[in-house]
């Protein structure tokens, strides 16, 4: 892939030297922009099924995974020290339940100079790890894995699309 074949040079966010610079995006132009990123949680079937049924003594896991990722969406630039502070237009999270895993979709739009990829990841992975703080007194083994960007639109480098296809919006109870 042309991305990974990039020289520590041509990086935008380290200089010749090597050092770690914020970019700076200020003759850029304000442009539409969107993002989806995925990831999954793995669980035993037993926490799948005391999910599904409310019987998660710290109260409904997808309601607040999902309020926990939107949030963390709106906050990216706060946790990962290179991102700019973005006005997000939409975030939104969706669960997929299955009998071992949820599978966890976060779409975000904004316009901006720059942004989107960075906040749809955050929002998945902070999703995530919400998820296993209200299950790990069920499920200690969880694992989180797959934490992917799927897809973006807008800005100079414009459309990236995953080989995998996007998936489709399919809406959990929360």
């Amino acid at each position: 892939m042309a991305e990974r074949k990039r020289s520590r040079a041509s990086l935008t966010h380290v200089d010749r030297r090597g050092n770690v610079r914020m970019v700076d995006v200020g003759a850029k132009a304000t442009t539409a922009r969107a993002a989806v990123a995925a990831g999954t949680i793995r669980m035993a079937p037993e926490a799948i099924a005391l999910l599904k049924r409310g019987e998660i003594t710290k109260g409904n896991v997808l309601a607040l995974a999902q309020a926990a990722g939107v949030l963390a969406a709106k906050r990216t630039s706060e946790l990962i020290p290179l991102c700019h502070p973005l006005l997000l237009e939409h975030v939104e999270v969706e669960f997929d339940v299955r009998r071992d895993r949820i599978e966890i979709t976060s779409r975000v739009r904004l316009r901006g100079k720059t942004g989107a990829e960075m906040e749809a990841l955050t929002a998945v992975a902070v999703a995530a790890l919400t998820i296993y703080d209200m299950c790990k007194a069920v499920d200690r083994a969880m694992v989180i894995d797959a934490v992917r960007l799927l897809e973006k639109r807008g800005g100079r480098s414009g459309h990236y699309q995953r080989p995998e296809a996007v998936p489709r919006r399919r809406r959990a109870k929360t």
